[in-house]
């Protein structure tokens, strides 16, 4: 899988934040190493960081994926130093390549999306002076989500609803609404060059100004209107108690493609280890986030590179590989 991707810019941007090798201080790891660490604990599926620090001490073949060339292996703090040093904003550079590298299915070209949040609980407990955030995470807040509520974050995404593909988030503390964070959402996909024809999200994100956002830039807004917005206008897009959808039939039939960002959430939570938060704070969800999201573009290009355009949203295509490779072993 890592072997399809080309990873030179990232090689590039993460050497450097590091001094040039033998010049001053300690020896350290290589950087692209750690990349590879971290990606293949979310490829494989593995909960624990432990868990990763031991299969590679006692697998080689993992080793070799990792590009790790002796016996010796980095420990978990090193990883976390990794993790710090490069931070949210360069995780995303890396990420904005890996998107460029799926130029054959013309990512940019994301005429239908869907945006709705997705939340993951916080690695805290809540804090007993103040229960509303999180004791070692503070910046963690709460969501409540029918009758439980959640200590978390919220991870709004925006999927291509065509290619099934999450083309941007934003990682927020649970409290904050989805009318604040989906006109960011939406501007910074348009300012990175997505070119979106129709934006689909539900009745929590209905409000004059995201609508205003969308007919400024020519985008055709289906958003159900809830029941105390325009209760006099008929035909409007509304969903009822059992949400089953009423409106245009053209309206109401692109409203029922908002699945497709459900699928996203769900595996990005199953297969990519979104709901394994291990890790405090807003900056440090924002890794894990782009962590996962690198994961689903890695197997998008690694199904190009086989020939099967079919597999770029499949979460089993790593397996359905390392079977293959098996077997002609």
């Amino acid at each position: 899988m890592l072997a399809c991707v080309d990873f030179s810019f990232a090689v590039a941007l993460l050497s450097s934040l590091y001094h040039a090798p033998g010049t001053r201080g300690h020896p350290y790891w290589n950087p692209l190493i750690l990349l590879k660490i971290e990606l293949v604990k979310r490829l494989m599926e593995v909960k624990a960081y432990a868990e990763v620090h031991r299969r590679l001490l006692v697998s080689r073949e993992w080793r070799q994926v990792c590009d790790i060339e002796s016996d010796q292996v980095p420990h978990p703090s090193t990883w976390t130093r990794f993790r710090q040093r490069v931070g949210a904003a360069r995780l995303q550079l890396i990420l904005d390549d890996l998107r460029r590298q799926l130029d054959p299915i013309d990512v940019y070209n994301a005429s239908v999306i869907a945006i709705d949040p997705t939340f993951i609980k916080a690695y805290s407990k809540r804090d007993p002076k103040n229960n509303t955030m999180g004791f070692s995470d503070p910046e963690a807040r709460l969501r409540k989500e029918g009758r439980k509520v959640t200590l978390g974050y919220g991870v709004h995404l925006a999927v291509d609803v065509v290619k099934g593909l999450v083309i941007g988030f934003i990682v927020a503390p649970a409290n904050r609404n989805e009318k604040r964070i989906s006109p960011r959402l939406l501007i910074r996909l348009i300012m990175e060059g997505f070119r979106i024809k129709t934006l689909i999200a539900d009745s929590q994100h209905s409000s004059r100004f995201i609508r205003h956002l969308c007919a400024l830039f020519n985008i055709t807004a289906i958003i159900p209107y809830p029941r105390n917005q325009m209760r006099h206008v008929k035909g409007l897009l509304r969903v009822d108690k059992l949400f089953r959808a009423h409106g245009q039939r053209r309206h109401v039939k692109l409203y029922h493609k908002r699945s497709a960002n459900e699928r996203g959430n769900a595996w990005l939570k199953e297969f990519y280890g979104l709901n394994q938060l291990r890790t405090r704070g807003v900056e440090n969800a924002t890794i894990h986030v782009t962590l996962c999201v690198m994961v689903s573009y890695i197997i998008a290009i690694a199904a190009l590179k086989h020939g099967r355009p079919d597999l770029i949203r499949s979460p089993t295509l790593p397996h359905q590989i390392y079977m293959q490779k098996a077997i002609l072993q």
